[in-house]
C-alpha cells in the first residue's frame, strides 16, 4: 500500500484549484532573482525589524516592517504596484502577514517563500553594512554553479 497515496488524490479540478490559488499568492527566491535582474516592474518589501535589515537585505528591497505597513504603505509604494515580500525564512510567517497587510490595502502582492534564508541559500547578493556580498549556493537548495534549476 501507497503511503503517499493512502489518502486518495484530490480529483483534477480540485487539484487544479489548489495548487494555481497557491501561485497566485506565493513565489520563489530564484524567480525573484530572475525578475529583479531583468528590470520586471515589482517591488520587493522587507517586513523583518531593524536589526534584521542591518544584518542583510535584498539589493533594492524597500524595508516596511509589518507593523508600519498600514500607516507607510500608500505613501512609499504607488498604487497598483506589485509587490513581494519576504522575512526570515519558511519557520516564520512575517511575509504572509505583510502580505495580508498590502492585500488589505489593494496591492497585487505575493509572498516569498524560503525568504532571506533561501536567498542567501541559493547564492543570491544581498546588502550589509560591509557591502554587497554573495554567499556560495547550498547545493541542498540550489544547483552548485548555476543561477537555476529549471523548475
Amino acid at each position: 500500500m501507497s503511503r503517499a497515496f493512502s489518502t486518495p488524490a484530490a480529483p483534477p479540478a480540485i487539484a487544479i484549484a489548489h495548487f494555481a490559488a497557491r501561485l497566485s499568492v506565493e513565489t520563489d527566491v530564484s524567480d525573484v532573482h530572475a525578475d529583479l535582474e531583468s528590470g520586471a516592474d515589482m517591488l520587493v518589501v522587507d517586513s523583518r525589524n531593524e536589526g534584521a535589515w542591518r544584518q542583510g537585505h535584498l539589493p533594492g528591497a524597500l524595508h516596511l516592517p509589518t507593523a508600519d505597513i498600514a500607516g507607510r504603505a500608500s505613501a512609499l509604494i504607488p498604487a497598483g504596484r506589485r509587490v513581494v515580500t519576504y522575512c526570515w525564512g519558511p519557520g516564520c510567517n512575517g511575509a504572509t502577514r505583510a502580505a495580508l497587510e498590502l492585500a488589505q490595502l489593494g496591492f497585487p502582492v505575493k509572498e516569498m517563500i524560503g525568504g532571506y534564508e533561501y536567498w542567501v541559500r541559493e547564492g543570491f547578493p544581498v546588502l550589509t553594512p560591509d557591502g554587497l556580498l554573495r554567499r556560495p549556493a547550498d547545493g541542498l537548495t540550489a544547483p552548485v554553479g548555476d543561477e537555476a534549476c529549471g523548475c
